[in-house]
């Protein structure tokens, strides 16, 4: 799943408790035509790291971009074709694993001031409900854990394709992105910058470049 699409739809907000109450599980309006290629990949996949990316991207200092990676991480997706509103997508990321390119930042990220990795070493993305917009679109809402903080997102998701590699494996494509607020999940370091607003802004985006491969057994 690519935890994903920069198509902008209209969306209920999210409910106390997690999850996007309206978000119904029976089907989206999309379902009955919803392409045969998609149909196709019924079944349970894997996140093939080496050919994949979850990545974030922040201001820094109001003036730049800081982009960064986590590189180790576990992932379960399934993909009902049938009814795409049972698909469903589990992630589990080593905090450990963040790479911005800097070794001192990254330190720095992992550290008490930010993640507290060695409290918290793992995040966590669990799927609550999906919705087949039409076409390639699809809308995932889900549980985003953080420093033991669980608190719902909404996921926008593009199908870019499938295809049998030349070493035999069936991959499909997905990418996305959505925006969170930092500090909602307790992430709340900072520091003022002395012509007015901060080093670090409290909007992060999170962007999904995923390549998934069949995995040979069926879903659980």
């Amino acid at each position: 799943m690519g935890i994903f699409s920069r198509r902008q739809t209209a969306s209920a907000g999210p409910t106390p408790g997690g999850g996007l109450g309206t978000l119904d599980r029976q089907g989206g309006a999309g379902d009955a035509g919803l392409d045969p290629a998609l149909r196709a990949l019924d079944g349970q996949w894997t996140i093939d790291r080496p050919h994949s990316r979850i990545g974030f991207s922040v201001r820094h200092a109001m003036v730049t971009t800081v982009r960064g990676a986590f590189t180790d991480y576990d992932s379960t997706l399934y993909f009902d074709g049938d009814r795409p509103s049972e698909s469903r997508a589990e992630l589990v990321i080593r905090i450990g694993s963040v790479d911005t390119g800097v070794e001192q930042r990254d330190a720095h990220l992992i550290g008490t001031d930010f993640f507290d990795a060695r409290r918290y070493p793992e995040m966590t993305f669990r799927s609550t409900a999906t919705v087949h917009e039409g076409g390639e679109t699809f809308r995932m809402a889900g549980d985003l854990t953080i420093r033991d903080v669980t608190r719902p997102v909404e996921l926008q998701l593009d199908y870019l394709g499938s295809v049998v590699d030349p070493f035999g494996f069936e991959r499909v494509g997905f990418d996305g992105t959505t925006t969170i607020d930092r500090t909602e999940w307790g992430l709340v370091y900072n520091q003022r910058l002395a012509a007015g607003g901060t080093m670090v802004s409290e909007k992060v985006r999170l962007q999904f470049d995923i390549s998934a491969i069949r995995a040979t057994a069926g879903p659980s």
